[in-house]
């Protein structure tokens, strides 16, 4: 969709763009989106690794390939900007999603007679949920960063992810129940009821957002740039979005680290069950949350009046996590006589304060200046995401088999990895620091601007 500059001011005043029940129709796609991937990345793995008896490696290459494929985000950002419509991208990546996930779930129906023919099923699956996630997800960010109110972006952020993960939350209580008992077939049916269910949430969700203003001044009325290589390479000129990249890589590449070590490391040192190491995750979690219900209510509160909340958040949360990371190191020399619980929820706390204030920051790098290209930025940054978190766990791993075999011991194997993602979060702030002057000034509502009003 195209735009053109407004001649007239809001006769309130005020800049429109997304309301909030917009931002929470918005929010319910990302929850949509949430719920097919937790089938694919968690109830899938399990069934590879447990009931068909497959090496775990097998499923870890599955899902490291479709954040793998998600280094193709930049290309659907860049359709997305000049194919016209956001709200198609974001519908037919789902589309493709969901259709990928059930064939997924069927490849389980092949393993056990044709284990070759199956993984070649699975293998071309989970490159379609990467290419589906890359297109509707990156989509999405791009729509919110470009129609949400430069105040209200930090808070919508919270809304949009807490929501992604509420689905989360509601598909796998849903699916679990749905699941038992357990058969193959009841697994694909699930799948594809909750695919069906999600595209006709995400489509009665977004339908008509795409109508309302783009919050942009008047000086830029640049449409989009429409050669991939000059988009690209316009984003890279950026130094405000050159030094994001980096921070969005090694931050979360921080964050994703311990994703694979947490739970045995509390059983190793701290001798927890399954189940109590599981309660532990949801301690994370629910740190996770209260992190970023602290940065959405700042954000409404404060965001009009401070527009540099956001990168405060950011290095609040990003030392609060080196610190959180380092308590962890010593942690592992002082088990079991350690309060592992209350560290394991701070962690979780810093990690959502700093995760979605970085999201806020992102949609307003994307849509400063007007420049018509938010989509490409917007899948510059999520394929960075998606190399950090594809690398994380693997890095993790390997950090603490290394460990392990330089000090024959796990403390010390542990407390070494927790030391290194500490010491990335750190470089992480470093980094961070540098990023604002001009983010800032494009964050703040400035009433001098008319809005660019959708052509008829």
């Amino acid at each position: 969709m195209t735009t053109r500059a407004a001649s007239t001011f809001d006769p309130a005043g005020q800049r429109s763009g997304l309301g909030w029940l917009d931002i929470v129709r918005l929010g319910l796609v990302q929850a949509a989106l949430g719920a097919i991937v937790v089938l694919t990345n968690s109830t899938l793995n399990r069934v590879m690794i447990v009931e068909l008896g497959l090496a775990a490696v097998i499923p870890g290459l599955l899902v490291g390939l479709h954040y793998g494929v998600q280094i193709t985000r930049p290309l659907w950002g860049h359709r997305s900007d000049i194919g016209g419509s956001r709200t198609t991208w974001i519908l037919a990546g789902l589309a493709v999603l969901a259709l990928a996930g059930t064939l997924a779930a069927a490849s389980t129906l092949l393993f056990a007679d044709r284990p070759a023919l199956g993984l070649v099923v699975a293998f071309t699956a989970y490159l379609l949920i990467g290419m589906g996630i890359g297109a509707s997800g990156t989509s999405l960010l791009a729509l919110l960063a470009t129609r949400a109110a430069p105040e209200h972006r930090a808070t919508a952020a919270t809304v949009t992810w807490m929501l992604m993960i509420f689905g989360i939350i509601v598909t796998s209580i849903i699916t679990g129940i749905a699941l038992d008992p357990y058969s193959h077939r009841q697994l694909v049916l699930v799948t594809a009821a909750t695919g069906l269910v999600a595209f006709v949430v995400a489509w009665l969700a977004v339908s008509g957002l795409e109508k309302k203003p783009a919050i942009m001044p008047l000086r830029d009325r640049s449409g989009p740039v429409e050669n991939f290589r000059d988009s690209l390479r316009q984003v890279w000129r950026d130094r405000e979005a050159r030094l994001f990249t980096v921070f969005i890589f090694l931050s979360m590449l921080a964050f994703s680290t311990q994703d694979l070590i947490l739970e045995p490391f509390a059983g190793l040192l701290f001798g927890m069950t399954p189940g109590q190491s599981t309660k532990l995750s949801g301690v994370q979690h629910a740190g996770i949350f209260a992190g970023m219900a602290v940065v959405g209510l700042g954000g409404f509160a404060f965001g009009r009046r401070l527009p540099n909340l956001p990168k405060l958040f950011i290095i609040i949360g990003c030392l609060g996590s080196a610190v959180s990371l380092a308590l962890l190191s010593l942690a592992a020399t002082l088990a079991p006589s350690w309060p592992l619980a209350p560290n394991v929820f701070l962690l979780g706390f810093m990690n959502g304060m700093f995760a979605v204030a970085a999201i806020g920051t992102m949609m307003a790098l994307a849509s400063r200046e007007g420049t018509g290209n938010a989509g490409m930025r917007m899948g510059v940054w999520g394929a960075a995401q998606a190399i950090s978190f594809g690398l994380g766990g693997l890095t993790g791993s390997i950090a603490l088999d290394l460990g392990r075999l330089l000090t024959s011991a796990d403390s010390s194997a542990f407390a070494l990895v927790f030391a290194l993602e500490a010491s990335l979060f750190l470089v992480s702030t470093v980094v961070a620091v540098g990023i604002g002057g001009q983010t800032a000034m494009a964050a703040a509502p400035d009433p001098s601007y008319p809005l660019a009003q959708p052509a008829e």
